[in-house]
């Protein structure tokens, strides 16, 4: 299958099986599992951060974040496309009581600095304590300028809030400020956690583990989120055979996320050549946004459902929904998706009779 449907779809290169296998093993609830205390060393390292904790999910790693710096009652300002406000299943209100107040996210993914500041609650009884503001970066695959993070977690800072990085996506937002600036991009990914109190990093999207996520902040705070993390079950027993995989991972497979974003260009390109040249297409496929390593398209209604049904019956795998009566296609490259995938794919579109 030639599979664009998620960065989540990558499974364990055979270099990375090999790690797993020999990846020395101990308890980490008792936080004695080697391999598990090396990735979170080194992560924690790597971006600035004084610790770190392994975690099963990014959901899971966001929800401990934002337990530990809101208590019950709290507020945390929110996007409102974040994944932490709409795709974590409402957990932070759920499960950690706190309030969420989203904010409009305006094309870029950013959220205006007056609406930040306009959204932050007087202390009054009326209101919820505003604690926190979370970011998103890369945000349907956009990538926030560092100016903008560093204007955010002035004003966060200057007002007294904590700053929380939802990095699902971050060495991703890394490798792109990499390719623009000509630098390193464990750097880049370094001056973006700058900002922030504490960070999520995923590491089986683009980075191609299988499984988990890192929490990354201070001794005391991660400290804390050891106890949040056992209390909402992620802790895990023999766990040094998945941090094993996310080591490799940060080790082996963080430069090469520029080809990700290069594969995309070419999809796009091509993508958006049916859309003024196709016979069928022509004017009703559209692409929508392309950044780093994710692609929107959008298909005209009267002839999504038979392209959906080409493309599936050609082997390659999209994810679909609603946009603005259209369907709107999103296209993720990654480990898994390689030059000859978007060549198929593009060969496959331009073969598509309607």
């Amino acid at each position: 299958m030639h599979d664009f449907r998620s960065d989540t779809v990558t499974r364990p290169t055979a270099a990375m099986r090999e790690a797993m296998l020999a990846a020395p093993l101990g308890d980490d609830v008792f936080g004695d599992d080697p391999s598990v205390n090396a990735l979170q060393d080194r992560a924690a390292g790597m971006l600035g951060f004084e610790a770190a904790l392994f975690a099963p999910s990014g959901t899971q790693a966001n929800l401990i974040g934002l337990m530990g710096h809101c208590q019950r009652g709290d507020e945390a300002i929110v996007g409102q496309t974040w994944h932490t406000y709409r795709w974590e299943g409402g957990g932070m209100a759920t499960l950690g009581s706190i309030h969420p107040q989203p904010i409009e996210n305006r094309a870029d993914g950013t959220m205006c600095l007056d609406d930040i500041a306009a959204a932050i609650k007087p202390d009054d009884p009326h209101f919820a304590r505003t604690r926190l503001v979370v970011l998103e970066n890369t945000t349907g695959g956009q990538v926030l300028p560092n100016t903008y993070i560093a204007e955010v977690a002035a004003l966060a800072h200057g007002r007294g809030l904590a700053m929380h990085l939802d990095g699902a996506r971050l060495f991703n937002a890394a490798a792109a400020n990499a390719t623009a600036h000509g630098t390193d991009v464990y750097d880049e990914a370094r001056a973006i956690c700058a900002h922030f109190d504490s960070a999520s990093v995923c590491l089986s999207k683009g980075l191609g583990a299988p499984v988990g996520s890192l929490l990354l902040g201070s001794r005391n705070f991660i400290a804390g989120a050891r106890r949040t993390r056992k209390m909402l079950g992620g802790a895990m027993r023999q766990a040094g055979l998945l941090a094993a995989a996310g080591h490799y991972a940060l080790e082996h497979h963080v430069r090469r996320m520029a080809d990700d974003h290069a594969l995309l260009r070419t999809l796009a390109e091509g993508l958006a050549e049916a859309g003024r040249s196709h016979p069928v297409l022509r004017r009703r496929l559209e692409v929508a946004s392309a950044h780093t390593n994710i692609l929107f398209t959008d298909v005209h209604s009267d002839i999504a459902p038979s392209l959906m049904a080409w493309l599936s019956r050609h082997g390659i795998g999209v994810t679909r929904s609603l946009c603005g009566g259209q369907i709107r296609l999103r296209w993720v490259t990654h480990l898994d998706v390689g030059p000859d995938d978007v060549a198929h794919t593009l060969d496959c579109v331009e073969r598509f009779t309607g």
